[in-house]
């Protein structure tokens, strides 16, 4: 993952709680020699929900260091704490950390955990327990929220975790998590702080470690050996295809993979589980992109004599749905470190898939040294760009779907002014055109619910103050999930405009309640219950004013929604965040329901 320097080196910073200043002294305490290695990591934020377990450490961070760098984001539920830092690091690449109370607030924050991990996105998630001296614990609350092994509650879906002992093996736990997190394949690391380690006073200052000795390793290059195995199937092949998966949001990294697919004149597959890739109207695309492979996709690939994998997010999946019962005819080249982090407690690692040539390193320095050995400027005028939908007119009163969510969206903005922080699952690849790696961010890794919130505030938080405004478009049952995460938004001023396609419904649910009911011969008609947000009806828009937003809606036409939206993204670039509810028919786009079949899946 590549940072992106524009986004740190801006002066536009959220609003900031000042504390009064601390009199000088000469006592040092345990937990101020913590937050001075955070410091040192040059950790920008830190998102946390109160607890008497890090009191010390909360203390360090406004007294001490002044409630900057790093500066506390307060959140009101540990999983938005996780989320928001999700959110962020998507698009810069800068691992935030998050402070979880406890083991009830670990319990909390699991969920967006398992979100980054199976995301591959570094988090650096810091605890504390109760003392573990029982000597020193008050009663009874010290004691529930004392762990033997806290980190247990999270390790199966964690790159590495630690409960240091002293104050020595605090500072080296956080330089070597922060280390960890941020080496390919990233991912979250936990690390537990006594509260009585962190209330202990210091006879001396302890010295602050020099970080730039601990950074992460440069990323891998690929073996020249395996380099000139794939130059000779690349001479060999006819139909090349590039499968571009997990990548980094870097511009270099984007315009490196055009240059690939050109000078090979490779079609290209793209997924909306993940962010933006390559140019979905480049006419190398094959598309439209979906949480599934669309059936143009998959015929491009069961045509493909040389796959080259770009840690493709479910390279067994994928092949599985092109070639189905058939063995898969292609040569396949997978680049990904990915291997390395698969544990077996989660199968977030997907299908073993056939490969031919397996890289072990990132998809861009693969991408670099391929393009050093290939001539410039093939450009094969295979394919044609893909047009986008455009749904027909429609009548004032008449219901709207996604797809004239999508086309009334796009009479206001540009793709260029924008980054979608999120799309609902009923998104179809072809309502939108993605032309850089901060189009589209992907969805959140582990596929549940109320991440979204969350994740657009940390998108949010990393745009304030960029040219893009930072617009997600999300489900209802996603939205009251996680809807204080925009508490934190609205207090911070984070411009960010959410607009939630409201079908009252868990309607995937009522797909797979109809299949059941189609198998068994029972009636369809009852797919509903159980699964509609309805009788009555949330009032969403009440629910953004409640955490200080600006809410309009229910809006149930184009009319409503062209309106709304102008004056909508005008409060946004004045620096407010906005929610807008729109209510939306039930339904799925055809890129959608491509995948769905008895086999379960979502």
């Amino acid at each position: 993952m590549i940072i992106l320097e524009n986004f740190l080196t801006k002066p536009h910073l959220p609003r900031r709680d000042v504390p009064v200043p601390s009199s000088p002294s000469e006592k040092v305490w345990g937990s101020d020699a913590i937050a001075d290695v955070l410091r040192a990591l040059d950790i920008p934020y830190v998102l946390l929900n109160p607890g008497a377990s890090f009191r010390g450490l909360h203390d360090s961070l406004v007294n001490h260091l002044g409630n900057t760098r790093p500066q506390m984001l307060m959140v009101l539920h540990e999983e938005h704490a996780v989320a928001i830092a999700h959110g962020y690091t998507k698009i810069t690449g800068r691992p935030l950390a998050a402070i979880l109370h406890s083991n009830v607030g670990l319990m909390h924050g699991s969920m967006a955990i398992f979100d980054a991990w199976a995301d591959r996105v570094p988090v650096l998630v810091l605890g504390a327990t109760g003392p573990v001296d029982a000597a020193r614990r008050r009663p009874w609350i010290d004691w529930l929220h004392t762990a033997q092994d806290q980190a247990a509650l999270v390790r199966h879906f964690i790159k590495w975790d630690a409960q240091p002992a002293s104050i020595a093996a605090a500072q080296e736990a956080i330089l070597r998590a922060h280390k960890i997190a941020d080496t390919a394949p990233r991912g979250p690391v936990y690390v537990c702080f006594d509260a009585a380690l962190q209330e202990s006073r210091l006879e001396s200052r302890p010295e602050v470690p020099n970080v730039a000795r601990y950074r992460p390793p440069q990323p891998a290059a690929p073996a020249p050996e395996d380099m000139s195995l794939v130059q000779q199937w690349l001479q060999e092949c006819r139909h090349p295809v590039i499968l571009a998966g997990r990548v980094s949001r870097s511009q270099t990294g984007w315009d490196a993979r055009i240059q690939l697919a050109e000078s090979l004149g490779a079609r290209v597959i793209t997924d909306l589980k993940v962010g933006a890739a390559f140019p979905t109207q480049h006419p190398l695309h094959a598309g439209p992109a979906g949480m599934f492979l669309s059936a143009a996709s998959a015929q491009v690939l069961r045509q493909a004599d040389l796959v080259i994998s770009l840690d493709w997010l479910d390279l067994g999946g994928t092949l599985k749905q092109a070639w189905v019962n058939e063995a898969v005819s292609a040569r396949i080249i997978q680049v990904s470190m990915d291997h390395q982090l698969h544990n077996g407690w989660s199968m977030d690692h997907q299908s073993l898939p056939p490969t031919d040539l397996h890289l072990g390193c990132e998809p861009e320095p693969f991408v670099n040294a391929l393009n050093l050995l290939l001539p410039k400027g093939k450009t094969a005028a295979i394919g044609h760009a893909q047009p986008l939908t455009k749904p027909a007119a429609l009548a004032p009163d008449q219901a709207l779907k996604v797809a004239d969510v999508a086309h009334v969206l796009r009479q206001h903005v540009e793709p260029h002014e924008i980054c979608l922080l999120r799309l609902p699952l009923s998104w179809s690849g072809d309502l939108w055109d993605f032309s850089s790696p901060l189009d589209f961010l992907g969805y959140d890794g582990g596929g549940g619910i109320g991440s979204g919130p969350g994740m657009a505030v940390g998108g949010a938080l990393a745009l304030k103050g960029a040219d893009r405004l930072p617009i997600a478009i999300i489900g209802d049952g996603d939205f009251m999930m996680g809807v204080t995460a925009l508490w934190t938004a609205a207090n911070a001023q984070l411009p960010l405009l959410i607009i939630v396609v409201n079908n009252r419904s868990f309607f995937n649910d009522e797909l797979h309640q109809e299949r059941v009911a189609i198998e068994r011969d029972r009636p369809v008609a009852n797919r509903w219950i159980g699964q509609r947000i309805d009788d009555p009806a949330p009032d969403l828009a009440l629910m953004a004013k409640a955490q200080g937003l600006i809410g309009m809606g229910p809006l149930k036409s184009a009319a409503e929604l062209d309106q709304a939206l102008r004056q909508a993204i005008e409060q946004v670039r004045s620096g407010q965040a906005v929610v807008l509810d729109v209510h939306v028919m039930t339904g799925y786009a055809p890129a959608m329901t491509q995948g769905m079949t008895r086999d379960y899946r979502n």
